[in-house]
């Protein structure tokens, strides 16, 4: 047995922490709070996810692929979808008008295919993506010709009813690029006032931006893995882990001192030792994390310094079995490991809960809401 367990109590906690952290508006209107369901829902099944998402008062979905938009409508969801990657291929953004996705315009080729789709009658609603430093998607911060011209070239049919662009360090608090972006951002909207162009839904937050910066809130957020409490930020705001994955034990054995155990005789046995075979590994994602080669030299040796830390202390991987912690000795397989149960009261098939970030895991494993 494989499952990921979805706690939607403490999914409903989350989103009433990110609900009470979002500033009240001076003008009344509410804040807006974009549920990010990307990456099959961060791993916990797009449709299900979703649904909660919408039943505890989200009230625009936010997608990176065609396929997650595609998915969401078939599967009968009428909420506003924001596809966030701009779109390049007629076919491609025909999909997504004729399903009511809201798109994204953040180049002059995606403009041209918008107003293309427009004078043939389709009522378009989109958002205006601008690139202050991520290198993605989006105008060029300080191209204000271009991102004028643009605006102003844009079929009437085409509703501009946002505009945004995206933290790439904001999971460090008073970080000086952060607020660069940030700065950066504002005088768009600024050359957008002056230029009398209004443009209502505003936001630059990410999950880790919202929560280091409340200054930088401005009237929306894009919230993903803060909802599944798995946010880097820096700031605790008290939110909950919502998805464990579990399995069962699959085997039990005593073997003697001296004992080898996985790939290149990692682990040696001390004493005569009980173990259990747990039928889960890498391919699940444990243990798995960023490649070091995403990031800059201080975090590198950020993550060096981590490393050490973590040999001197002789850190373990571990499980918990019937509440209780034990360690995984060895080398983690594809599909097994090892755990030294010599201590603990535990039978076959007794229930094992790993720390996986679901989205990691794949598809077919089933999501189970509790």
């Amino acid at each position: 047995m494989k499952k990921i367990f979805v706690n939607r109590e403490n999914l409903k906690y989350n989103i009433e922490k990110i609900k009470q952290y979002a500033p009240i508006l001076d003008n009344g209107q509410e804040y807006t709070i974009i549920g990010i369901v990307k990456g099959n829902g961060y791993g916990l099944d797009l449709v299900q996810y979703s649904k909660i998402l919408i039943e505890n008062g989200i009230k625009i979905l936010a997608v990176a692929t065609i396929e997650e938009a595609n998915e969401l409508r078939k599967s009968g969801i009428k909420t506003d979808i924001l596809m966030l990657s701009t779109v390049n291929h007629i076919d491609e953004l025909e999909q997504l008008i004729e399903n009511d996705i809201i798109i994204t315009i953040g180049s002059k080729k995606s403009a041209e295919l918008a107003n293309e789709m427009a004078k043939k009658g389709n009522n378009i609603r989109a958002h205006i993506k601008i690139d202050t430093g991520f290198g993605r998607y989006g105008f060029i911060y300080n191209d204000f010709n271009t991102i004028i011209e643009t605006i102003e070239g844009l079929e009437k049919r085409i509703k501009i009813e946002g505009i945004f662009s995206h933290f790439s360090m904001s999971y460090y608090k008073n970080n000086k690029w952060t607020k660069e972006q940030f700065d950066r951002f504002i005088e768009v909207l600024e050359m957008l006032k002056t230029n009398h162009i209004e443009i209502n839904l505003k936001h630059i937050c990410n999950s880790s931006g919202f929560i280091n910066y409340p200054e930088m809130h401005l009237n929306a957020a894009r919230i993903g893995s803060a909802l599944l409490g798995r946010v880097s930020a820096e700031k605790d705001i008290g939110l909950k882990k919502i998805g464990e994955f579990k399995t069962t034990i699959s085997e039990i054995k005593t073997v003697p001192k001296g004992f080898n155990i996985s790939y290149v005789n990692a682990y040696k046995t001390k004493n005569k030792t009980k173990i259990a075979i747990i039928p889960f590994g890498y391919v699940e994602g444990y243990n798995i994390g960023p490649r070091n080669d995403m990031f800059r030299l201080i975090d590198k040796v950020r993550i060096l310094y981590r490393d050490i830390k973590s040999l001197l202390k002789k850190e373990k991987l571990t499980v918990m079995i019937n509440g209780k912690k034990y360690d995984i000795i060895g080398t983690l397989g594809m599909y097994h490991a090892v755990v030294d149960i010599t201590d603990g009261d535990v039978q076959i098939d007794d229930l094992v809960e790993i720390n996986i970030n679901p989205i990691y895991l794949d598809r077919q494993i089933r999501r189970e809401y509790i």
